[in-house]
């Protein structure tokens, strides 16, 4: 079943838990790095000998946290993985009209290229990350602020709103009650 979730979802990360219902987690992340799955992987488990820790990486996670574990570092070692993972080389990611190149940080729409505030890129990025399915509000909050800041309850939508004008207001539809999501062409 999780295979099956990964293979129809548009996911950053994988928080895998090694005690699968129908199988170990090991032969599960085995299976999807043959199938070149590039996404990264933190593996999270009550295994905590040297022996499970190397087995886990050399099979493929990028990082292994055992239980029980603060969450404010499973936060930390999320945010690292996910940086790491989006500057690697000169990736591009390309919904409709729009081009946004990681390692520049770069955005294009239709060629011209768009002027983002930091924010913006990092609301545009996770919204074309998970284009075609909806981003929860907390997810897309996370990404614009540390855990430390706590901005004004409306400071996500003046951002979305400003970024709706940049790429178009019917590009960026409200998710009533859970978020926002990202759509290939304006439509209306």
């Amino acid at each position: 079943m999780a295979e099956q979730s990964l293979e129809a979802g548009h996911y950053s990360l994988v928080v895998l838990d090694l005690g699968l219902p129908d199988e170990d987690g090991l032969h599960f992340l085995a299976r999807i790095r043959q199938k070149k799955y590039t996404l990264p992987v933190l593996i999270l488990t009550a295994r905590d000998t040297l022996t499970d820790k190397i087995a886990g990486l050399d099979v493929g996670a990028d990082d292994y946290l055992v239980k029980p574990f603060a969450l404010e570092e499973l936060h930390a070692r999320i945010r690292a993985l996910l940086r790491r993972h989006n500057n690697q080389g000169e990736s591009e990611l390309i919904v409709g009209n729009l081009t946004l190149n990681m390692g520049r940080r770069q955005v294009w729409m239709g060629g011209e290229e768009l002027i983002l505030t930091p924010k913006e890129y990092a609301l545009l990025s996770r919204l074309m990350l998970k284009a075609g399915s909806p981003v929860h509000r907390e997810i897309l909050y996370n990404d614009i602020y540390n855990w430390d800041n706590e901005p004004s309850t409306n400071t996500l939508e003046v951002h979305i709103h400003n970024l709706r004008d940049k790429v178009g207001k019917a590009r960026i539809r409200t998710v009533r009650g859970f978020g926002y999501m990202l759509v290939a062409n304006e439509e209306n």
